[in-house]
């Protein structure tokens, strides 16, 4: 089933004589596995079932893809979505009808929420059950209508190559997104004359604009080097649309302070002076206080989201304005009133301002700015991430996370997490100087993601080492996915911040419901080293601050191994700086203290 050398021969032999490609009598499925071949799929997650054995079959009998054998269908998007989001290549997978679609929502909606292109080939039941509650039959079209960019019902065999072009293009071009294709199993089966897959298509109600407004964007350009307080606010489309290079240009030259958001991270490096940290609910002092402070703002594929803005009331308090650019017109005005509007392609909007400020004469006023930068190096003398290491016989979670970060920094380096505490302490003390290096879910904020992402990963970067950051209770939701890791050779290394609650939830129990934990502490957690050597990888115990290190270490020598670090964590700390709900971001508690 694979393209074979002769085939590609013939095939390159007939379009330079101008001849159309022979015609071949194929399968659903087997075109199916051509169009994946032809957009250039290099990996596949899923788990088989009835409604999608005939693609399998199709799979088998072709070697330039692998399939990978998940556990559990929400890994298998997981796992697709951290190789997306660390290589920009669309992600791929594949699941069965009702329950493997139903398993596959959370993922999908995980990846939309995130702006992440992803294909996801569903199986349905054969066309003419449709409707009737056949066996193992869901409307896999209704449910994921919300969390998807678009999707596809295929009725028709002769519309499979077509379809795949269009979920590709769609999933890719503009703002990203998760395309569902929902194939029924006589779809799958059923014979057409291929022709070969299309080269080009053309959709006549689908056409992102990639290039800005010219005249905006000068528009933008006077009210840049006007400003007196300038800001750059930068979030997750920076990375998505491939433009950190023009952002860090684009900083340099104007030597404005910026900001990057949970989902930016790495767009500007965290290591230089410019860098204020993270804005929102968990961000810096300075970050806030400049987003709050700032008379002009220049927001960057972002979009005001309510854990970086907090309460809009208080955000609209101070006059500032503000230049949107952003690819999706959807997201610009949508909760917070700009004045500038442009869209169009980050990349393509930031080269065209780049431009503009090498031709121009005019700068900033150097001594506005210079005060500008005084006022921000107040707000960061109060050192805002400063944390006590406590007793020596407690570790505290900060030091595991920085330790790991000064172990790591110069080394070819990923960092997933799951959710909660563990994954804002990643945010302030991992410090990420490169793109997609940090990936985590933002948007849903989904747990039970972090071991998917890095064996994704690990597999589209065999050479980079890749920790997973993660707490006891995310760490369950697919930790069935370690045995993956063994099977398909991906050695990730786990470091779990083991406080014994859910650790965010505790968090806010004790600030906004007066100590009153209900079901937030676990009562029965594995024997996580046990566990990993059940699994066929090595575990490890560490109890002690001055183990840390020692254990990281030892985790790092073992190249070919799965290392689980069951770090038995402070469970009182608590994430600071904190934006309580229904506050401005500069409302800030610093510590225990504000309590």
């Amino acid at each position: 089933m694979e393209i074979t050398p002769a085939e590609i021969a013939s095939a390159a032999a007939a379009q330079k004589q101008g001849a159309a490609p022979a015609t071949q009598e194929l399968m659903g499925a087997e075109i199916l596995v051509k169009a994946l071949q032809a957009e250039g799929v290099k990996y596949i997650w899923g788990y088989p079932g009835g409604a999608v054995l005939y693609i399998y079959d199709a799979l088998y009998k072709q070697d330039t893809m692998q399939h990978v054998l998940v556990r559990h269908e929400q890994a298998a998007i997981h796992a697709a979505d951290g190789y997306a989001r660390a290589t920009g290549d669309v992600g791929v997978a594949l699941v069965t009808s009702g329950p493997g679609v139903t398993n596959a929502v959370t993922g999908i909606a995980t990846a939309y929420m995130d702006s992440i292109p992803m294909v996801i080939i569903t199986g349905q039941v054969p066309t003419a059950a449709i409707g009737l509650d056949a066996f193992q039959e869901c409307d896999t079209v209704g449910i994921t209508r919300p969390i998807v960019k678009h999707n596809f019902l295929v009725k028709d065999v002769r519309d499979v190559a077509s379809t795949l072009k269009k979920a590709f293009h769609i999933a890719r071009s503009g703002r990203p997104g998760p395309v569902v294709v929902d194939i029924p199993k006589d779809v799958s089966f059923k014979k057409t004359a291929f022709e070969g897959y299309p080269k080009t298509i053309e959709m006549r109600s689908y056409n992102p604009v990639r290039r800005g407004h010219g005249g905006q964007i000068r528009k933008a350009l006077q009210l840049l080097l006007t400003a007196k307080r300038p800001y750059i606010y930068t979030g997750g489309g920076v990375l998505l649309g491939n433009a950190t290079e023009e952002l860090r240009t684009l900083v340099d030259m104007l030597g404005y302070p910026v900001t990057n958001t949970l989902m930016g991270l790495g767009a500007y490096p965290a290591s230089d002076r410019k860098f204020l940290g993270m804005p929102g609910m968990h961000g810096t002092v300075q970050a806030n206080n400049a987003m709050q402070n700032c008379d002009v703002l220049l927001a960057v594929g972002a979009r005001f989201d309510d854990r970086v803005i907090g309460n809009p009331k208080h955000f609209a308090q101070n006059e500032r304005k503000i230049i949107h650019v952003d690819i999706d017109p959807s997201s610009i005005s949508k909760r917070v009133k700009v004045d500038i509007p442009i869209v169009g392609d980050v990349k393509d909007v930031l080269t065209e301002l780049i431009a503009m400020v090498r031709e121009t004469p005019t700068r900033a006023d150097a001594a506005a700015l210079a005060a500008w930068w005084d006022t921000i190096e107040g707000w960061r003398s109060r050192d805002c991430l400063k944390y006590s290491m406590g007793s020596s016989d407690v570790i505290k979670p900060q030091y595991v996370v920085e330790t790991l970060w000064n172990m790591t920094k110069d080394a070819d380096t990923y960092i997933t997490s799951d959710v909660g505490q563990h994954q804002m302490w990643a945010a302030q003390y991992y410090r990420f100087d490169e793109p997609r290096r940090w990936i985590n879910s933002g948007g849903l904020g989904t747990m039970g993601v972090g071991i998917p992402y890095a064996m994704g990963i690990k597999l589209a970067k065999p050479q980079s080492e890749v920790f997973c950051i993660t707490g006891e209770g995310s760490v369950q939701m697919n930790i069935q996915e370690l045995s993956t890791c063994l099977q398909y050779n991906t050695p990730i290394k786990v470091v779990s911040l083991n406080n014994r609650y859910l650790g965010m939830v505790r968090q806010w129990q004790e600030i906004e419901y007066s100590g009153r934990y209900s079901h937030s502490y676990m009562d029965a957690l594995p024997n996580f080293v046990k566990l990993a050597e059940a699994f066929g990888h090595v575990g490890m115990l560490i109890e002690r601050p001055q183990d840390v290190e020692p254990a990281l270490r030892e985790a790092r020598k073992l190249k070919d191994r799965t290392v689980f670090m069951d770090f038995r964590t402070d469970p009182t700390e608590n994430v600071f700086p904190m934006v309580q709900a229904g506050k401005g971001i500069t409302e800030m508690l610093l510590g225990s203290e504000d309590l």
